[in-house]
């Protein structure tokens, strides 16, 4: 079955009931396709996904986040509460929103697909702002889509833009596959990551474009959603990632295990981080593999932007100081080639093992005039978060079992008095060299 939004539009003035209403009549009757007509734009609140349901866009159409804040309260008529601690001091997350714009719970066979475009209207959320950084007037905002517990769904093709939120967040999802799109997001606007795949899993993500002010593509397993088990088996490939934080990530949520996930053939550039593992809490991050990766890191601000320029970070520290700890093993980097304003670091509480560097090209050099070298902990329960010292080509501190085999390091002139040493090791063992 196939509904034309604009034959609804005239039944009913408001678009939001439009949109909800015409979905619910194609799964009354099995489910079918909902076309958004091209060169249209339809602005909408909070719409409700169901089963066997497309939302088919024609090249040029766009639907975009209503401007009106109260559109978005269809499950909680609670109002948004202004934050008083900024997001770069504080973004601790639950994984549990109260308002949505795209949501579905509990749904199988779901299709977004099209040319066209899912416009988030990211100024309603605004609020604190400065030339490198704009912070969220609420917390947590609105994701743009939100998906959880489905199955048997895919996103490709479309144009995604402007998030206020998390982009993409999968809860409890499994065997879908996010392919072909691209999202676009102001990259000065904390915290509007691209896709989460949260104790999701069976889930493919290929040739996709994304920019945006926080993690692209960040791997979780937030508290409250802990029943839906690990975040694993998912393949990203063919990708290219822009950000002001880290290209790829895993955590800071990390209250489950992640475990068998795949990254290849990425190319990483305009970036504060390349790789990021921020393991702070009582899950395990495990059996990781990269491969074929290109990365061109830099500085973006001293401090609202937590990473210092590292190609590739791992780090596992407690995020409050009674916190049980997991551990980080099994991670193998493949081909991977880094310039960078920072070296490769890797601290943890003696609970980061088995790691392995085949063929590593890192070109230290400066690219922004913000100060180089130092790393930053955070999340971290001790106030003192900042490393402070010159850049090493690889960091070393609680990890053992490390073999780095092939790792040809560049200093370029511009970036010498910057650099301390190729490989600077601390309360570390087994860390074999070539």
């Amino acid at each position: 079955m196939i509904i034309e939004l604009d034959s609804y539009l005239n039944k009913y003035e408001n678009t939001t009931k439009a949109i909800n209403e015409a979905i619910s009549e194609l799964n009354k009757n099995g489910g079918g396709r909902l076309v958004f007509s091209a060169n249209k734009t339809y602005v909408s609140g909070m719409i409700i996904l169901k089963d066997n349901i497309e939302l088919y866009f024609e090249k040029n159409s766009m639907l975009k986040a209503s401007s009106n804040l109260s559109d978005f309260n269809y499950l909680d008529n609670k109002e948004f509460e202004e934050i008083k601690i900024p997001t770069y001091k504080d973004c601790s997350y639950n994984g549990l929103p109260s308002k949505f714009f795209l949501y579905g719970y509990k749904l199988n066979n779901i299709k977004i697909s099209g040319e066209g475009i899912i416009d988030g209207n990211e100024e309603i959320f605004y609020g604190k702002q400065n030339d490198h950084h704009i912070d969220g007037k609420f917390y947590p905002r609105v994701p743009l889509l939100y998906l959880e517990d489905c199955h048997n769904f895919s996103i490709t093709g479309i144009n995604i833009q402007r998030s206020g939120f998390w982009t993409i967040h999968l809860i409890g999802c499994s065997d879908g596959l996010i392919e072909n799109i691209s999202i676009k997001n102001n990259r000065k606007f904390a915290c509007t990551d691209g896709i989460d795949p949260d104790h999701s899993k069976n889930l493919v993500i290929r040739n996709c474009y994304i920019e945006s002010a926080d993690d692209c593509v960040v791997f979780k397993t937030t508290e409250n959603n802990m029943k839906y088990g690990d975040t694993e088996n998912i393949l990203v490939e063919n990708c290219e990632f822009v950000s002001t934080s880290a290209g790829v990530k895993f955590g800071s949520e990390s209250c489950s295990d992640m475990h068998d996930i795949t990254v290849r053939n990425i190319n990483i550039h305009n970036t504060n981080r390349g790789l990021s593992f921020q393991l702070r809490d009582q899950g395990n991050i495990y059996n990781i593999n990269f491969s074929n990766i290109t990365i061109q890191t830099q500085r973006f601000h001293p401090l609202e932007w937590w990473g210092k320029g590292e190609p590739i970070f791992i780090t596992s520290v407690r995020r409050r100081e009674d916190t049980k700890l997991g551990y980080i093993k099994d991670i193998k980097f493949d081909n991977i080639n880094m310039t960078a304003e920072n070296g490769i670091f890797i601290y943890g509480e003696n609970n980061i093992s088995n790691i392995i560097f085949n063929d590593i090209k890192l070109n230290l050099k400066s690219i922004t005039t913000f100060e180089r070298g130092n790393y930053d902990l955070r999340p971290y329960f001790k106030d003192e978060y900042l490393i402070k010292r010159k850049a090493s080509g690889i960091y070393f501190n609680g990890a053992k079992n490390i073999n780095v085999n092939h790792f040809e390091l560049n200093v370029d002139d511009s970036f010498k008095d910057s650099f301390d040493s190729r490989v600077y090791i601390e309360n570390s063992s087994y860390i074999n060299i070539n």
